[in-house]
């Protein structure tokens, strides 16, 4: 029996959480999760389509993406989120997709604005979108630079992984990380249905405006914070 199968367990539902959500098609998305104390990652095997994956198939590497565990490729998106893990130490789960309507926002190279309290409820300023990657950088190890890119822009926008959970690689698509793969996939879907929304939005009304601060720090601290007193406090 594998040393790593509570974490495999874990993995591999929340990758199965990806075709539920219809995140993703095919093959697209992955959702890794670290387990710090053994230095390890476990993380979606490349191309295996949703349908067929199992437990077992889920692939462990160390932070180096070396392969500690498992009898096929890691993701390719692997170093992305090893990159992610060394940089965000809070962070537990780590999940990138390819779902429409944030891919959408992605490919136009815009930030999702806050237009209404679902947004609020989240997070407080816009879903951040990065800058498109050079071609230096795609010439060099592509994955790590998407990596280096997502760093860049919180850094760059003074913002907080622990705060800010969700982010647009610009032409390509979204990545959500969180305290365990179980939250980085509900950002994920949090993220697309905020995308879809304010899509919509601006759809029916172009000239729409942000939802004003107030609203903004209602919402979002009577769900976060000393104060916050939604849901039952557990």
């Amino acid at each position: 029996m594998s040393k790593y199968k509570d974490l495999k367990e874990m993995v591999y539902e929340a990758n199965m959480e990806i075709p539920r959500e219809s995140l993703a098609i095919v093959t697209f998305g992955n959702v890794s999760g670290i387990d710090r104390q053994a230095g390890v990652i476990a993380i979606k095997p490349s191309g295996v389509p949703y349908s067929r994956l199992r437990v077992e198939d889920i692939v462990v590497v160390d932070l180096e993406n070396q392969v500690v565990e498992g009898n096929l490729r890691p993701s390719s998106d692997t170093k992305t989120h090893t990159l992610l893990y060394k940089n965000f130490e809070e962070i537990g789960g780590v999940c990138h997709t390819h779902s429409t309507y944030a891919v959408a926002w992605a490919q136009a190279q815009q930030a999702i604005p806050n237009l209404g309290t679902t947004h609020a409820d989240h997070l407080v300023q816009p879903i951040p979108v990065t800058a498109v990657m050079s071609d230096e950088a795609i010439t060099r190890d592509y994955e790590i630079e998407t990596g280096h890119q997502i760093i860049q822009t919180l850094k760059e926008g003074a913002m907080s992984p622990q705060e800010v959970e969700m982010i647009l690689v610009a032409c390509h698509g979204p990545f959500t990380w969180g305290k365990d793969p179980a939250k980085a996939i509900y950002n994920a879907i949090v993220l697309e249905e905020i995308a879809k929304m304010a899509y919509l939005t601006l759809q029916i009304n172009p000239e729409t405006s942000p939802i004003k601060s107030t609203m903004i720090e209602k919402h979002y601290f009577r769900k976060h914070g000393k104060d916050a007193y939604y849901g039952q406090g557990c």
